[in-house]
């Protein structure tokens, strides 16, 4: 039997006499002393009694296995030496040497210091039972992890679902992302339409005017002429046709001012297109902000509820992070809400400018509608098909025929192309050739790229150059290109 936590005794610790009490090496240094040879004591607790230092000390080891064997080691040591208990209690001479054993059950039980001093810190064990009370604990640690491991785990697969629930959010983000997108380009189109119509109507009002102001005054040319030649002294008439070129002249006057004020609204339609794009370009930013900020708020609340799971821990360090996280969840919340307002402000603000700008599309599409292009451009070339050319366009207007077809990619995707089978399209490849059988069949396409309802036709501005709808800054650049050229050849006319 030993005495647990593993402890030895030391015996014969030199003393001497100062003040009337005993006084010896201190436990300290008999502790610096055990530890350089190698025992590695926990301490050493020297016994005290009434008269001072009783020359005893207790050496306190690890209660583990290894404190077992450096008691063990410490017992040898003396031993080999010939100072251990039995050298001790057998020796007469024992001078200043120290003796060292393990504590065992004779020293439990016996009477004294040193038995009072095991009864308070230690009790009595075998190996064996020693053996058996680490493997219970072992056990009992055992049970304990693998329950916190089932517990940790299933956290984990709480968060996964969350994880799981937190990505099918952000997939319904960009969906909807997308189809704002695609809205505000379909409104943006609609936007410079109406522009394109509002500035056709000021631009052909303009010649109107200006038209009618240049044959007024070719007339009174040509009237004041007549009055030269007739030497016409009429006073009165005189005055009338000196009235009537006054009035002509400040009608010139306005219509100038008339000019400039054209041009001036032209250029201003131009930027206000040009600043709605830049709206456009931050409501984008704003929105990929917001998302992104929506997406680090979703991130930072599932790294709060991961450590509030983990806060039966105890850590301090966890709990400061928490709070860390929670101080910055809410700036960020608090700035997803600015960035909310400041979007609806951008909105509001772009819808406001798509409706002062509806009215002008609507125009400008129907005053080209007088100028309109034939659907095939070899019409124009070839007098002799001119019957088929027409023939062919009463085709493309009839919601009847429509020769396309529908395919599956190896994804699942549908995808409409044209049916190059159809018996009117081989027919018109047979009778007129490649050219004009591509010439139909392109047409055909953008009218089905661009149709409105079912397969009837919609007026539109087109940019045949390119083979694409014409944008407003195009249609605001070739009005003021054509409204110069005229401006130049009446002044030419005019001098």
């Amino acid at each position: 039997m030993f005495v647990h936590p593993w402890m030895g005794i030391i015996a014969n610790i030199p003393t001497t006499v100062q003040g009337g009490k005993h006084v010896g090496e201190s436990g300290r240094k008999l502790r610096e002393e055990l530890t350089e040879k190698g025992f590695n004591p926990v301490r050493v607790h020297p016994l005290w009694n009434r008269h001072g230092h009783s020359g005893f000390a207790i050496v306190e080891f690890n209660k583990e296995w290894d404190g077992f064997n450096n008691a063990i080691m410490f017992e040898r040591s003396f031993e080999a030496d010939h100072c251990g208990k039995k050298d001790f209690y057998r020796s007469r001479r024992r001078r200043d040497k120290l003796y060292g054993w393990v504590a065992r059950e004779d020293d439990y039980h016996s009477r004294g210091l040193i038995g009072d001093y095991l009864h308070r810190n230690g009790d009595l064990k075998t190996v064996s039972e020693k053996e058996a009370e680490d493997q219970r604990k072992d056990s009992k640690l055992l049970t304990t992890l693998a329950n916190t491991l089932e517990t940790k785990n299933m956290h984990l697969k709480e968060m996964e679902n969350k994880c799981n629930e937190v990505s099918q959010s952000i997939s319904t983000l960009m969906e909807q992302k997308d189809e704002m997108i695609k809205a505000y380009n379909e409104e943006t189109k609609n936007m410079q339409q109406n522009a394109h119509d509002y500035l056709k109507k000021i631009s052909l009002e303009h010649e109107r005017t200006t038209q009618h102001l240049y044959d007024k005054k070719r007339k009174l040319e040509q009237r004041e002429k007549e009055l030269f030649h007739r030497k016409a002294q009429n006073g009165a008439e005189t005055r009338k046709l000196k009235h009537e070129k006054m009035m002509n002249e400040r009608a010139t006057l306005e219509q100038k001012k008339a000019d400039e004020n054209m041009l001036r609204l032209a250029e201003e339609q131009k930027r206000e297109t040009e600043k709605l794009h830049r709206e456009v370009i931050e409501l984008e930013k704003q929105l990929d902000a917001k998302q992104a900020l929506e997406l680090e708020i979703q991130r930072m609340k599932g790294a709060l509820q991961v450590m509030q799971h983990m806060e039966g821990d105890g850590e301090t360090e966890m709990k400061t992070k928490m709070n860390a996280i929670e101080e910055e969840l809410k700036d960020k919340e608090e700035e997803l809400d600015d960035l909310e307002e400041l979007n609806q402000a951008l909105i509001v603000k772009e819808r406001k400018t798509n409706d002062e700008l509806e009215g002008a599309r609507k125009e400008i599409i129907n005053s080209l509608k007088d100028v309109s292009t034939p659907a095939f451009h070899w019409c124009r070339e070839n007098k002799k098909t001119a019957k088929q050319c027409l023939l062919w366009q009463e085709y493309l207007w009839d919601p009847s025929w429509h020769p396309f077809k529908i395919i599956t990619d190896k994804e699942g995707n549908t995808k409409e192309i044209l049916d190059e089978e159809d018996e009117k399209l081989t027919t018109l490849k047979t009778e007129f050739g490649d050219e004009v059988y591509t010439s139909v069949t392109r047409a055909f396409a953008q009218m089905n790229e661009h149709k409105t309802s079912g397969s009837y036709t919609a007026p539109a501005l087109w940019n045949f150059n390119e083979g694409r709808m014409a944008t407003l800054a195009e249609l605001v650049e070739h009005l003021l290109k054509q409204w110069k050229q005229q401006k130049r050849k009446r002044c030419r006319r005019y001098f």
